[in-house]
């Protein structure tokens, strides 16, 4: 029977069958553009759409929480159906994720639509961090029976430590910093600073996957942005796209970025912009949220975990989610926890090829697990038992 895995993140959907290579990554939202009022764009249709100034974003997530089934709803129908994964729902199994602490009315809700709407012959919900942490399992040759998985995505951070495939549900850490403050707040900068943005989401977030990276000598790097000339080695010219000649938007190598525009051409010049936005995933005081900064809050993960565990649990830290795709991620938290941690315990983290679909990838092989159906509930054990066995089973 086919098994079908979901990660449905806030930003975006990762999706296809146990027995596919690679899912398919599709934003988890509807949109409309400016110049096409006749269609939305669901998921990934906005491929399609020609100009993509001005995007107007619906989105089923609201701080990381499902809370728009209508939305969801039309997004999963268009990724099952015939232009997607062509599902047969009462032959198919599902493998679906959601944040950890989910609310139990959204857990309900999910239990209504994946097995009243569609109807599947069985699902196993989860969150992406037992996934994850299942994966490195599978692939070490030692087994390790400790892993901390940092999941740094578009709504928030979360810091989760696992012993024996169990999460440890007292040392567990969210930072509410993820992708999405972070391109709005590179949106009111250079709205402030250079050129009205506050209406680009989709171009500033794509500029902020092209230019930005996480520094790992913030003063050092502030001091050569003060510099003029050939000094400032930071400085980069980003083009934007204009949709007649320029499709997507690129940066100038520092050679050519002059902070001129040639004809034609609108451009942004980014200079401490490119790192010291990122670094609110380190310091959120900064724009006023109060709370500890991603490396902190690991650390703070770790030592609330019994003694004997915290050295297993430094050796051995998996960074996944959109956020770790970000230049120097994992060297800056390298070094921090190595400053915080005492001398005589190793630290070792991982970053998987590509941390966007490492969950998935994780669900793929849980599907292959003969251990898979045990934890699965059928549409006979629902049908009897409703939601009381879906919350007794799955431990989100």
């Amino acid at each position: 029977m086919a098994t079908i895995i979901l990660d449905n993140g806030a930003g975006t959907a990762k999706i296809g069958y146990s027995t596919d290579n690679e899912p398919k990554v599709l934003p988890n939202c509807v949109t409309k553009a400016k110049n096409v009022r006749t269609r939305i764009f669901i998921g990934d249709q906005i491929d399609e759409c020609k100009d993509l100034s001005g995007l107007y974003y619906l989105l089923p997530f609201q701080k990381g929480y499902l809370v728009n089934w209508d939305l969801e709803k039309q997004i999963w129908d268009h990724a099952f159906g015939k232009n997607g994964l062509k599902v047969d729902f009462t032959e198919s199994n599902i493998i679906v994720t959601e944040p950890y602490f989910n609310f139990a009315s959204i857990q309900e809700g999910m239990n209504e639509l994946l097995f009243e709407e569609y109807q599947f012959n069985s699902v196993l919900r989860t969150n992406s961090g037992f996934l994850s942490q299942y994966k490195v399992h599978q692939e070490e040759k030692t087994k390790t029976l400790c892993t901390v998985i940092v999941d740094s995505g578009y709504s928030f951070s979360h810091i989760v430590p696992y012993f024996k495939g169990a999460k440890i549900l007292e040392a567990i850490r969210r930072v509410n910093v993820g992708g999405k403050l972070l391109t709005n707040h590179l949106k009111e900068i250079i709205s402030y600073r250079q050129l009205m943005v506050m209406d680009e989401t989709y171009v500033i977030n794509q500029l902020k996957e092209d230019v930005c990276c996480v520094s790992l000598h913030f003063n050092k790097d502030m001091e050569t942005t003060r510099k003029k000339g050939v000094q400032n080695t930071i400085v980069r010219d980003y083009v934007l796209p204009d949709y007649t000649h320029i499709k997507r938007g690129y940066a100038r190598s520092a050679e050519e970025s002059t902070g001129k525009a040639h004809e034609n051409e609108q451009i942004i010049q980014m200079n401490n912009e490119r790192f010291a936005v990122p670094e609110l995933i380190f310091h959120p005081s900064d724009v006023g949220v109060q709370e500890m900064g991603l490396t902190e809050a690991l650390m703070h993960s770790i030592n609330s975990t019994q003694e004997e565990m915290q050295p297993h649990l430094l050796n051995n830290i998996c960074l996944v989610g959109g956020n770790c795709l970000l230049p120097n991620f994992k060297e800056r938290i390298y070094q921090d926890i190595r400053s915080m941690a005492a001398d005589e315990l190793d630290v070792n983290i991982t970053v998987p090829s590509n941390p966007v679909t490492h969950a998935w990838q994780g669900g793929k092989m849980l599907a292959k697990d003969p251990k898979f159906k045990d934890m699965v509930v059928t549409r006979e054990q629902y049908d009897e038992h409703g939601h009381a066995i879906c919350f007794e089973k799955f431990d989100v």
